[in-house]
């Protein structure tokens, strides 16, 4: 397919995300199903263009003086990828399969200046999310949302339990990774620019074997502050699909015991298959039967709570996300967090450690959560972040990354990872 092709088809898969008001990977799928001429390349590019289109909804919107697909893919175009009106018009003559040619208005929006335009419009937020990022961040929020509508890195994590890092980077010298700047096991591959397609390394012999895992390094980085040491029993309540119960099994060295349980059957299920393929032998999983977790109670040092959010940290990856977050579903994942909260202080042992983690950016989930248990908690204290960064990660805890409420908050402006909030807690001995 030729570049107008491509054009048409991103703003043909963003019309049916919008009118069918399904995810961004399902539209891109049946499209891909529809049109099986489309190579790789093709699809990788059509891809891009549509989720960078998301990435910028506001600002694109803004400067083309609509939101319509057509308006948000050709802002991508122009805006992002170098296009400009000339080589488009140049590009649309004669082929078939191009967009309809350029309107002023269009041409105009490719080199609008947004320095006036509201700041959530810059930020790339909804407008009701502004007050909780100017809480969150400060004067710095607008810069914060434009970082978390950039591409995402491909972060890997080394499965200590078998293999080291250099092991991985010589199976994946093709595509040349590069350690993380933080996580001692990470790797991470840059996005590329305009069409780049992500490396399929899941086809690697090295994750067929269990050597790593796709993880960003923001989780790993809060998996690692968890703290959890060998011989420990561990409860990872939320544990989903088991991303960090691996990471703690491979920090623990296999030794201890972790729980793994997740109130959904289906989210948990995948867990199986990835603790035999990473060599997991300290880890039991606890469906979510009645009383599943009742002989826990009151035994636990340690309980990661890796709670349900909006996702907030994750936009940078799901998009369309962003835009539809609600107030009531905010609402509902706060309920749902101070619930889990609770939970989990029942199944620490005096003097163990509680772990809350969100994937969000939003001080409701974040520090306010930890604010209102404390409240009604008076037996558990906020532990020392930089005692424990240092005795996680062997360096000192960088500039801007602790929270008013003592708390850690990643971003990709601060840390460059997804956004991650992680709050240590112990309950008094």
């Amino acid at each position: 397919m030729r570049f107008p092709g491509r054009l048409s088809a991103a703003i043909e898969v963003l019309s049916d995300v919008e009118q069918r008001k399904r995810p961004v990977s399902e539209a891109l799928k049946a499209w891909g199903l529809n049109n099986r001429f489309a190579g790789a390349g093709d699809r990788a590019a059509i891809g891009n263009l549509v989720y960078d289109a998301l990435r910028r909804r506001a600002s694109h919107a803004f400067a083309m003086g609509s939101d319509s697909p057509r308006a948000l893919v050709l802002a991508v175009a122009m805006r992002d990828w170098g296009e400009t009106a000339e080589s488009l018009t140049e590009a649309f003559a004669g082929d078939s399969h191009a967009p309809a040619p350029l309107t002023p208005e269009e041409m105009a929006g490719a080199a609008a200046d947004l320095s006036a335009a509201p700041e959530a419009v810059r930020a790339d937020f909804l407008d009701w999310l502004a007050p909780s990022l100017e809480r969150a961040f400060g004067a710095d929020w607008v810069e914060e949302g434009e970082a978390m509508a950039g591409r995402p890195s491909l972060d890997l994590r080394v499965n200590a339990l078998k293999a080291a890092p250099e092991k991985v980077m010589k199976s994946l010298a093709r595509f040349s990774p590069q350690p993380t700047a933080i996580a001692p096991f990470g790797l991470t591959l840059p996005s590329g620019p305009r069409d780049a397609r992500t490396a399929n390394v899941t086809t690697d012999e090295a994750y067929l074997k269990g050597w790593f895992e796709i993880q960003d390094q923001g989780s790993q980085i809060v998996a690692a502050l968890a703290g959890a040491k060998e011989g420990e029993q561990v409860l990872d309540l939320c544990a989903g699909a088991g991303g960090k119960t691996l990471a703690l099994a491979a920090i623990m060295g296999n030794s201890g015991q972790i729980f793994a349980y997740d109130s959904d059957r289906k989210r948990l299920a995948p867990i199986y298959d990835r603790l035999k393929r990473n060599g997991v032998r300290n880890a039991q999983v606890r469906a979510p039967n009645p009383g599943a977790l009742d002989d826990l109670v009151g035994r636990m040092d340690r309980v990661v709570v890796d709670a349900p959010c909006t996702g907030a940290g994750t936009w940078r990856r799901r998009p369309d996300t962003k835009w539809k977050l609600s107030a009531d579903l905010l609402a509902q994942r706060q309920s749902e967090q101070a619930a889990l909260l609770v939970e989990a202080a029942r199944y620490l042992r005096p003097g163990g450690t509680l772990v809350y983690i969100t994937c969000s950016i939003l001080p409701e989930e974040n520090d306010e959560q930890i604010v209102a248990f404390l409240e009604q908690q008076p037996d558990f204290e906020t532990l020392d972040l930089a005692t424990a960064w240092r005795s996680a990660l062997i360096t000192e805890l960088p500039e801007g990354l602790a929270t008013s409420g003592g708390g850690l908050c990643l971003t990709p402006r601060r840390s460059g990872t997804d956004g991650f909030y992680c709050h240590l807690l112990r309950k008094a001995a």
